[in-house]
């Protein structure tokens, strides 16, 4: 069973939010909180640093 986890950036009010599970060398498996039972995206673990920068950076766009 994976050990999932919710980004500490995110409330407990249902928003859109996304899990990760830790454990998988080179590769973090990725899910919609809201879709559990749902599809499960796997990301190199080199893409999925380069998308924390960006996001940390304030590189992508916003929807705000």
């Amino acid at each position: 069973m994976l050990a999932w986890r919710k980004s500490s950036y995110s409330g407990d009010d249902g928003g859109d939010c996304i899990e990760v599970a830790p454990g998988f060398p080179g590769l973090v498996p990725v899910r919609d909180s809201k879709d559990p039972h749902g599809p499960v995206l796997l990301f190199p673990a080199s893409a999925w640093d380069s998308f924390l920068h960006a996001v940390r950076a304030g590189e992508l766009p916003s929807d705000d």
